[in-house]
């Protein structure tokens, strides 16, 4: 594997796990979203990664969604609430979105790690040739 490949595969991987931070943020920010019980609660997002197309590195290949069910509770004084007192929540767990951002965050710096070295050995090959 070349330098230039190994900053190419560590690029792809950085791309897919910002969107996998966005996409975490993202149902963080919306865990409080309240519906009507007639309406669907807000899904969250969950990237599906693969094997980029060319084999060198990963993209992300989609977005599963979770349930549009989510949980409905009683807020009687919630104004969205129907007439006995229900609305519906998504339902989505702090816990497991807070362990999904820092596995994520973790990738993120590790891949930026590698296009470091990477460039960092770059430089010091070119060096060698003065």
């Amino acid at each position: 594997m070349s330098t230039f490949n190994a900053i190419g595969v560590a690029g792809t991987g950085v791309t897919v796990y910002r969107k996998w931070l966005d996409a975490v943020s993202d149902n963080i920010a919306n865990m409080d979203t309240v519906t009507r019980t007639s309406e669907k609660a807000f899904q969250a997002r969950y990237v599906v990664a693969q094997e980029a197309a060319d084999g060198n590195g990963a993209q992300v290949g989609g977005v599963a969604f979770g349930s549009a069910q989510g949980i409905v509770t009683y807020d009687p004084d919630n104004p969205l609430a129907d007439n006995k007192g229900y609305v519906r929540r998504p339902d989505i767990d702090l816990g497991s979105q807070m362990a999904q951002m820092m596995m994520a965050q973790r990738a993120y710096q590790a891949n930026l790690a590698v296009v470091d070295r990477a460039k960092d050995s770059y430089a010091a090959a070119i060096n060698l040739g003065k």
